[in-house]
């Protein structure tokens, strides 16, 4: 549990990312090219693990049994953050970033270790999490809806492909930002 707990913490250290932002600290330029760097030492750091063999402790503290011989939980979330940023836009993109950053942990926390389908309750909470982050950001209900959807739905279902578990840290701020780009676009419409 304590590794665990480890895990979630700095998981949630990477709102701060985003947050550099929202306080006008970094341009919207400047935090993309900055997770560039970052997704670009996460693969450095992943080849030189996978390839070399770098066992530094961290790593067993960190990653899962079942990112020891993949790509780790954290490049992927590096590079989650960085398509997001560079495919949308600040208000399309920061919620998604948000829903990785804060709602995962939590969710975490609650399904601990679970490959599959999460609990109902795991999933209720990581809805409503994702909906309050995306509701504060002012985007529209419809948009935060769908949002929060699919943050939940790449959040409650780790699929396996081939041996290779999908990883949430990828698949969420992809695909909530995929979401509320289109209840941007087209929700409106269907009212």
């Amino acid at each position: 549990m304590a590794s665990e707990i480890k895990r979630r913490l700095v998981h949630v250290s990477g709102t701060g990312v985003p947050a550099l932002y929202l306080l006008d600290l970094l341009t919207w330029q400047q935090l993309r090219l900055m997770l560039v760097l970052g997704s670009a030492v996460a693969l450095v750091l992943e080849i030189v693990r996978l390839l070399v063999g770098l066992d530094w402790r961290i790593y067993d503290e960190l990653t899962r049994s079942y990112e020891q011989n993949n790509l780790a939980g954290y490049a992927l979330y590096f590079f989650g953050m960085t398509v997001t940023a560079w495919a949308f836009q600040p208000r399309v993109a920061i919620p998604a970033l948000l829903m990785l950053t804060i709602a995962d942990p939590i969710s975490g926390l609650l399904g601990s270790g679970e490959l599959g389908i999460k609990a109902v309750h795991t999933l209720l909470v990581t809805f409503a999490v994702c909906l309050v982050i995306a509701s504060l950001l002012d985007l529209p209900l419809p948009a935060a809806v769908l949002g929060a959807l699919a943050a939940t739905l790449a959040d409650g279902v780790k699929p396996v492909v081939a041996g290779y578990v999908i990883d949430d840290n990828l698949t969420i701020p992809i695909g909530a930002a995929v979401a509320i780009f289109l209840g941007l676009q087209y929700a409106p419409t269907l009212v």
